[in-house]
């Protein structure tokens, strides 16, 4: 039976879905059907992306066609890229600049107002340390949770299993592996709090 040291071991006559384990954020393999899904969101922010600098009305409108939720008023310079996108939510006023990366294996949320600078990346996947099983092509992933008001400085990397909590300020290029308490600044990499505001 395979292991890994921080996720419980594969069991081989476990019978559920990849769907069914990547929800109860377990290890799981892409299978066929997930392929087409990340395919056809490739597509979908392909054909955003080639929109938005010609037309921004019809490419706002192609928002709820590509997100599982979208808030009014949400703004999202070209280009974005996303696994599979219909797990992001996003409340209300959102901005994201140049370059935003969603991979939501596992849900996103992110809060009314929220900002995020040019090329932030929201992951989460995760894949395992050791060498051996990472070789199986095993993977798993853990939901982000960004509150409402946050500022995301531009190139900052938000990890699987994080929470960063209503009014924080996350610096430029930092990455941020641990849970960010609300009305804080946190940068670096790892990202630590340096300030409460």
């Amino acid at each position: 039976m395979a292991t890994d040291s921080d996720m419980r071991p594969i069991d081989p006559s476990d019978t559920r879905t990849s769907e069914e384990r990547i929800a109860a954020g377990d290890w799981y393999q892409t299978n066929a059907s997930q392929w087409a899904r990340l395919v056809e969101a490739n597509r979908r922010v392909s054909d955003y992306n080639k929109t938005l600098p010609y037309d921004v009305d019809a490419a706002v409108a192609m928002l709820p066609e590509i997100f599982g939720t979208v808030g009014e008023g949400c703004f999202f310079r070209d280009p974005i890229k996303v696994d599979y996108g219909t797990n992001t939510h996003w409340g209300k006023g959102c901005f994201a600049n140049y370059g935003l990366i969603a991979l939501d294996v596992a849900p996103i949320h992110v809060g009314d107002g929220t900002m995020l600078g040019s090329n932030v990346q929201l992951m989460t996947p995760i894949h395992p340390i050791d060498p051996e099983f990472r070789a199986t092509g095993f993977e798993s992933a853990k939901p982000i949770v960004i509150g409402k008001n946050v500022w995301i400085g531009s190139g900052a990397i938000v990890l699987g299993g994080v929470t960063i909590g209503d009014d924080s300020v996350i610096g430029a290029g930092a990455v941020v592996t641990k849970d960010v308490p609300a009305r804080t600044v946190a940068v670096g990499n790892p990202a630590r709090v340096i300030k409460t505001l």
